[in-house]
């Protein structure tokens, strides 16, 4: 029996490319408002890997770059190294509109994906999974490449607002190897970049707006797939 997805939830977005400086300032007021996301840890913060998809054309990364509307693109994800919580998510966006799907997978599920072998994802109860499936055959969509970075993330429940800092963005260029916790990365971007992203739901309450704030800074197009696609 197919599992029943939730009714699709679509959520405002913000992104701004930020700097060291706007970081300790921005953390400083986040820190006196919100709260730390129950992921972060004693360290304040928990390292993500991604696996992002795309098709022989880079349809992902090229309607990213033109601002196609509405969008799309798929990825794996698992936090600190954990091998046995994988995730398969899917990031639309519609109208300056943003929404995440996701579906769990067991790390055997994901390295017969990467091994090329989809048979059993036709019997998947996840109707995620049988997207992904289905775009493999009519799209070819394939994995693309592996984007590593740290995060930090900040809650405030009125508004369902949520912060996040991500730092120490690195790429594997057209790496596959997804469990490989010593894979060979490089620094996405020709600097050091910080990517701050806000995300809630009808409003954005002041106080959350004040912590936020960058009178030089506007949102911007963000993404860290296209930032590590730089190099390929």
């Amino acid at each position: 029996m197919i599992t029943k997805e939730a009714p699709i939830d679509f959520r405002h977005e913000l992104k701004h490319y930020i700097n060291l400086n706007d970081y300790y300032q921005i953390r400083q007021r986040l820190m006196a408002v919100a709260s730390l996301d129950s992921h972060a840890g004693e360290k304040g913060y928990y390292h993500i890997r991604s696996l992002y998809f795309d098709t022989p054309d880079d349809k992902a990364l090229r309607e990213k770059l033109d601002g196609i509307n509405p969008r799309e693109k798929f990825r794996l994800r698992y936090y600190n190294d954990e091998y046995d919580r994988v995730k398969l998510e899917k990031k639309s966006k519609v109208n300056n509109l943003c929404n995440k799907q996701s579906a769990p997978l067991s790390r055997a599920e994901c390295e017969r994906l990467l091994a090329g072998d989809t048979e059993w994802m036709r019997s998947s109860k996840h109707p995620l999974v049988l997207e992904l499936y289905a775009k493999m055959q009519y799209q070819l969509l394939r994995p693309k490449t592996v984007v590593d970075y740290v995060r930090e993330a900040y809650l405030y429940q009125p508004g369902n607002v949520r912060v996040t800092i991500d730092s120490e963005i690195r790429t594997g260029i057209h790496s596959w190897d997804f469990f490989h916790r010593e894979l060979p990365t490089i620094r996405s971007g020709a600097e050091k970049i910080i990517v701050l992203e806000v995300k809630y739901d009808a409003f954005l309450p002041d106080l959350m707006r004040n912590a936020i704030q960058l009178n030089n800074r506007r949102a911007a197009a963000c993404s860290k797939y296209a930032l590590s696609r730089i190099f390929g």
